[in-house]
């Protein structure tokens, strides 16, 4: 006993008998072992993964020590733990007492059992801690449930659902845990011991089955586990019915339902009740009267979320437990219709989506279901759930990748059949009330069929689109085919050589439909034209480690498998029709065109060519397009015709030109020119399969263009032409605006989506109708102020046609016109109003075509900057290169000041990004420049001269950059003559010359001009007070280019003193250090010069910190700041390298500064300061804490009321005060001056401690007076001060 007080007094436990239970101890085993002990704090630790460790500790300790007291001790210290009062703490006891249990199997579990009761009894406890015993009980329980044991001692079992009974009545603690661990111990507990020893035990709770959802749930799990024991004869004598699921028993279900539903509210879940009693319903084979009665017409009518959700997630969570039958019924019920709704009206903002949700349930069961005839009852069911025609589930629906292959295709042939065949009574169809307000005046047959047919096309396009789908090639073709032939065609007869003549359309297609469908195909094309190799045949991994992209498995490419197919149609006059038939000339091109690609295909398989293949892709893709656009693509193909033959002409007499030579002799412009021009119109048309396209020929042509070639594609992007002159016309289709604008969002989504989401709800429609009419009528009531002058005087002549407007001296009044003129008067009127009103919305018109115009030639010009940023990429080492450099950025300096429309900041950006990362920052840049020197330091001058005087400084930084990449090329440029004013220049052509020799040598770089240049700049930048430069510039050229900053070094010296203002002055000195810094600049320089360089640049330094007056503008500051970390590297430079440099003026010019205002500002300035004085030998001074009883004597107590002497504001017209009362006051001034700042905050907040303490502390006679005189002394004390002040 003396020896278990001291151990549990250390581990911090309170006990609140006055017994304790006596612990084994007689060795003491327990205090001398730390490591057993620590295992229990560490399991009562916050942190899991620190419980879980201790606990698997503590079994392997006790599993290697084999001592009984220690076990004993062990489940004593692990029934206490379990009402711990920090609520992380109790699981991690539960868990360890459970593998305690476990493990041990000699640990009784009657024992524990009393342990637990006696510990937590909630008979005995204090009011405050019954809600830790009710939770120690609970987690007994818990611990001996989870031991895997209870099943194994009937007698434990029944005491713990007796115990679990009784902490029922702490629901406000407890929540329905008990009842839920009770299913648990059901669950695991054998038939014969419920029947013998719980049936008793249970009979309250089972008979009152229908009073709360935890109840109703220990019932089901009871007939579920022992349906040997709970009989019908049984449920009679509990019920009073036989069944659960009974017309009599159905109210009551409900209202548990309901309970139930309200109680996981936050949860979003589906309580376990309902999938119990929907199990046992099927059980019972009572489904239909449960669905109908108690989810259909009780839950469902409720109107409230919980409960509709709770029918949503009965649905899902059923669609495994039920035959085929009853998946179709429960699909095409109201829960679905209701559903329906929902998906609908939670398209708002704000709304709970359930969409999601269900998408999971559907999943799982299409994942874990093997019947193909459930899969396709399923995918048919959420398919015919229609708004108006228009189904709810997205067009691209991720469950679909969990069909099998089988039913992939059934499911297809279905949608198929829907399109031709469409069944619209089939589906389950509803309507919002403001589209049944809107059905009078529309054909509702009709529109509900283009609605659904426009989500087929765009669901068929999604099953290709998906890579997760397992599909094969014959089911891509099928899908790609069947949109074809109903975008273009119409079948006549039917014939089996075509397969899509074989389903004759009930219903015709209108042409709203065919534009959704031809769109779709050019969509499908697009994404056609970059799938990987589909199967898994040897053939085709070979291909796709290639990663050949837009062919099938033999290599040919798709496009050319839908030509041929195309080619078929128009071949079988007798059985298809074709919609838009093709003129003589239009069908010669056709055949001309497909001719020229077998002929080049069967030319490819003998010889690869990049000509040939992207001949290839320009033919098909422009022969396609005859279905869209005949009238341009005819002419687009005689083009490549001729462009064709001239690259064959050129290849057959091998006249080769280079691709760097400026201007062609031939006027006739070449093949490759022509190729540009037809990409370029091509691009005009809005279609991301064009963009695809053209990208990808451009990449293999980028070898053979010539600069009238790239010329065409900048003049297009230059700023300064106006956009009529350009050659190319920008097409306007329908809704092109907005497929432009996804171009640039979402490069992946097809055209026909945007119209799904479109039409998705028609409220949707309806409200932005009407806010597009508020907004014309609020532009109409701004423009009526200004009234047009015509207007107005049409309009008096009118009124003065019919005598009705007064004069200045008629004062009739109206009553003497007759009505009969009035009746003109009004007529004529009305006509002017009328061609007033016709004019200004033909203005309005106008203006919205132009913008439209506008919106379209902007975005034409961004897909022309693909050519570009192609270009950049694929011949970073061309001379043409440098051609691109002043239209990229004319085009960032015109776009910089213009509007600032979204489109407008993405071409911008874009531009930007090219010239940045493409150009400037390329790896690779043109090695061959000779003859091109003079040019390219024209340019570089020009350069200079455009960033100096660029208002924006951001535009000068892109000028910067591109003046610092030509000074990059031409010095990469090696010279083929010996230059003698180079220098070292030979030495450092050769490959194995040192680093710094190479750094320093010129290339074909004109270092004497190009360092003029750069050093006007520099001064510019120092010396002006507006510069559109910046030192980060400057500092990137020292850095980057040695052999400029030697020269620009003396000038950046001289600028430390010179500069105009303190930031030039301290940009200076970082220039400096960054040249200083640097190797190479140290190598071009003998001993003496080196020596003689620092002496100057100490000497500069000197003088600017002389000049120094106060720091405290955070401008002064950073030139400090600059200063003396040049000065630490020449400090640290001479004194390393002992160099005659003096330094002791540099010394005294640091010693002021430490005294200055704003010296401790910033702990960087500080730092920096003493780390060079440090390296001159001064060390900082340590701040010395001295405490104010050591400092100060004690001064006797202020009375209170009365201001301390340090709070009087001073007068200063007063008399001076006699020395023998001031020796105080002026010994604490003279500490406060010596002390400084921080001293005298300190000594304040000391004062104001002791005020606090004196009026909250004892008090003597004296200290203390009455409230009164009080008020009475600091009364008459203002007095006194507002009358030394008044003298």
């Amino acid at each position: 006993d003396g020896m278990a007080a001291p151990v549990h007094a250390s581990m911090g436990e309170t006990e609140t008998e006055p017994i304790r239970p006596k612990v084994t101890d007689a060795k003491g085993i327990l205090q001398q072992n730390r490591e057993f002990l620590d295992f229990f704090w560490d399991i009562a630790k916050p942190d899991q993964e620190t419980r879980l460790k201790a606990i698997e500790n503590l079994i392997q300790y006790l599993k290697n020590s084999e001592k009984p007291d220690e076990l004993k001790y062990t489940l004593k210290r692990l029934v206490d733990g379990l009402s711990h009062t920090r609520e992380a703490a109790r699981p991690g006891f539960s868990l360890a007492l459970a593998q305690v249990l476990q493990v041990f199997e000699e640990l009784p579990l009657q024992t524990a059992l009393e342990h637990i009761k006696e510990k937590h009894d909630l008979q005995r406890v204090k009011k405050k801690l019954i809600r830790n015993a009710a939770f120690g009980n609970f987690f007994g329980v818990l611990s001996l449930s989870q031991s895997g044991r209870l099943s194994k001692e009937p007698k434990v079992v029944l005491e713990c659902v007796q115990l679990l009974q009784s902490l029922a009545q702490y629901r406000e603690h407890l929540k329905d845990l008990p009842r839920k661990t009770m299913v648990d111990i059901l669950s695991e507990t054998p038939e014969e011991v419920f029947e013998d020893v719980l049936l008793g035990a249970l009979q309250s709770d089972l008979s009152s089955a229908f009073s709360t959802p935890e109840q109703l749930h220990l019932l089901l799990v009871a007939i579920q586990k022992f349906p040997g024991v709970l009989k019908p004869k049984k449920l009679k004598k509990l019920l009073g019915t036989t069944t659960v699921v009974t017309t009599d028993n159905i109210p009551k279900l409900i209202e548990v339902l309901k309970m139930a539903a309200k109680s996981v509210k936050k949860d979003q879940s589906l309580p376990s009740v309902g999938l119990d009693l929907l199990q046992v319903a099927l059980r019972e084979d009572n489904f239909d009267l449960f669905w109908r009665e108690a989810v259909v017409k009780g839950l469902l009518l409720d109107q409230s979320g919980p409960c509709s959700y709770m029918c949503y997630r009965l649905l899902g969570s059923a669609l495994p437990l039920l035959s085929l039958q009853q998946i179709r019924y429960v699909l095409s019920g109201e829960v679905m219709r209701h559903y329906g709704e929902h998906v609908l009206t939670a398209q708002l903002p704000d709304r709970f989506k359930f969409a999601p949700e269900m998408q999971n349930y559907v999943g799982a069961f299409l994942q874990a279901c093997s019947d193909p005839d459930k899969q396709m009852a399923v995918m048919v069911g959420f398919s015919t759930l229609t708004n108006q025609g228009y189904p709810v589930v997205p067009s691209f629906w991720k469950v679909v990748e969990h069909l099998t292959v089988p039913v992939l295709h059934s499911y297809v042939e279905w949608l198929k059949a829907m399109f031709t065949h469409p069944q619209l009574d089939s589906c389950l169809d509803f309507s919002t009330k403001r589209q049944q307000q809107n059905q009078e005046t529309e054909d509702t047959t009709q529109h509900r069929l283009f609605r659904l047919r426009k989500w087929i096309v765009p669901r068929l396009c999604s099953i290709v689109e998906n890579v997760s789908v397992k599909k094969e090639e014959d089911l891509v073709m099928d899908i790609a085919r069947f949109i074809f032939f109903h975008a273009f065609f119409d079948a006549k007869k039917s014939t089996p050589d075509i397969p899509e003549t074989e389903s004759a359309l009930t219903l015709s297609i209108d042409d709203q439909t065919r534009n959704v469908l031809s769109n779709a195909f050019f969509g499908l094309l697009q994404h056609l034209t970059r799938l990987p190799v589909l199967g898994d045949a040897p053939d085709t991994s070979a291909q796709k480690q290639r990663h050949v992209l837009g062919v099938t498995a033999d290599g040919t490419l798709w496009i050319f498998c839908l030509v041929q197919y195309a080619d078929v149609l128009l071949s079988q006059t007798k059985y298809v029709r074709h919609v838009a038939p093709f003129t003589a000339e239009q069908r010669a091109a056709w055949d001309r065109m497909l001719a020229t690609v077998e002929k080049m295909t069967r030319k490819a398989k003998k010889t690869e060519s990049t000509d040939t293949f992207v001949f290839q892709q320009l033919f098909l893709l422009v022969g396609i397009q005859l279905f869209k656009a005949p009238e341009e693509s005819v002419e687009l193909i005689q083009d490549l015709h001729n462009c064709l033959e001239k690259a064959q002409e050129k290849t057959t007499t091998k006249k080769k030109k280079p691709a760097g030579v400026k201007g062609d002799e031939d006027e006739e412009p070449q093949w490759v020119e022509v190729v540009v021009d037809i990409l370029l119109s091509l691009l005009s048309q809005p279609s991301r399969l064009i963009r695809q396209v053209c990208r990808t020929v451009f990449t293999g042509i980028c070898p053979q263009v010539n600069q009238r070639a790239l010329k065409a594609i900048l003049d297009v992007l230059d700023p300064e032409k106006d956009e009529e002159e350009s050659a190319v016309v920008v097409t306007d289709d329908k809704d092109s605006a907005k497929k432009s604008r996804k171009d640039r969002k979402t490069g992946e989504e097809d055209d026909d989506e945007e119209d799904e989401e479109e039409e998705e709800s028609d409220s949707s429609e309806d409200d932005s109708v009407e806010e597009g009419e508020d907004e014309e009528e609020e532009e109409e009531e701004e423009e009526e102020p200004n009234v047009d002058e015509n207007f107005r005087m049409e309009l008096m002549k009118v009124l003065q046609g019919q005598n009705a407007l007064a004069t200045e001296g008629d004062e009739s009044e109206d009553d003497d016109v007759d009505d009969e003129t009035m009746m003109k008067l009004d007529d004529s009127i009305s006509a002017l109003f009328s061609e007033q009103k016709k004019r200004i919305q033909a203005k309005k018109d106008e203006k919205e075509k132009l913008r439209k115009e506008k919106a379209l030639v902007r975005d034409f010009k961004i897909k022309v900057l693909d050519l570009v940023e192609v270009f950049l990429n694929k011949q970073p080492d061309s001379p043409l290169v440098f051609g691109i450099v002043e239209p990229l950025l004319g085009i960032i300096e015109g776009r910089m000041s213009s509007e600032a429309n979204q489109q407008e900041q993405d071409f911008l950006r874009k531009t930007a990004d090219i010239f940045r990362n493409q150009l400037c920052k390329a790896k690779r840049y043109c090695k061959s420049v000779e003859g091109m020197q003079a040019e390219l330091h024209d340019m570089l001058e020009r350069l200079l001269t455009r960033a100096q005087r660029q208002p924006d400084s951001s535009v000068s930084l892109y000028y910067f950059s591109a003046a610092l990449y030509l000074v990059r090329v031409l010095k990469g440029n090696l010279s083929s003559s010996p230059d003698p004013a180079a220098g070292k220049s030979k030495a450092a052509a050769k490959p194995d010359a040192p680093a710094a020799e190479q750094a320093l040598a010129p290339g074909l770089l004109d270092v004497e001009r190009v360092a003029a240049l750069f050093q006007a700049a520099l001064a510019a930048f120092m010396t002006k007070r507006k510069s559109s430069l910046s030192g980060a510039l400057f500092l990137d050229l020292f850095s980057r280019f040695p052999i400029l900053s030697v020269r620009l070094l003396d000038g950046a010296v001289k600028h430390m003193m010179d500069g105009v203002r303190s930031h030039q002055q301290g940009q200076a000195c970082a220039l400096v250090l960054r040249a200083m810094q640097t190797r190479e600049v140290r190598q071009s320089m003998t001993d003496s010069e080196w020596a003689e360089l620092l002496g100057r640049v100490v000497h500069q330094v000197t003088e600017s910190l002389k000049a120094m007056t106060g720091i405290k503008v955070k401008v002064d500051q950073e030139k400090v700041v600059k200063s003396l970390e040049l000065g630490q590297f020449l400090v640290r430079t001479v004194q390393k390298q002992k160099l005659p440099v003096s330094l002791a003026q540099l010394q005294l010019a640091l010693h002021p500064l430490s005294q200055m205002a704003g010296f401790r500002k910033t702990g960087h300035l500080e730092d920096t300061y003493w780390s060079v004085m440090k390296l001159l030998g001064v060390t900082k001074p340590k701040v010395e804490k001295v405490r104010k009883a050591e400092a100060e004597p004690a001064t006797p107590k202020k009375k209170k009321g009365f201001l301390p002497e340090t709070k009087k504001r001073k007068n200063r017209k007063k008399a001076p005060v006699p020395e023998v009362k001031g020796e105080p006051l002026k010994e604490s001034g003279e500490n406060g001056e010596k002390e400084g700042g921080q001293g005298k905050k300190k000594r304040n907040k000391n004062k104001n401690k002791n005020k606090r303490k004196q009026g909250f502390g004892e008090a003597g006679p004296g200290q203390a007076p009455a409230k009164k005189p009080k008020l009475q002394a600091v009364g008459k004390q203002k007095k006194t001060k507002r009358k030394l002040g008044g003298e």
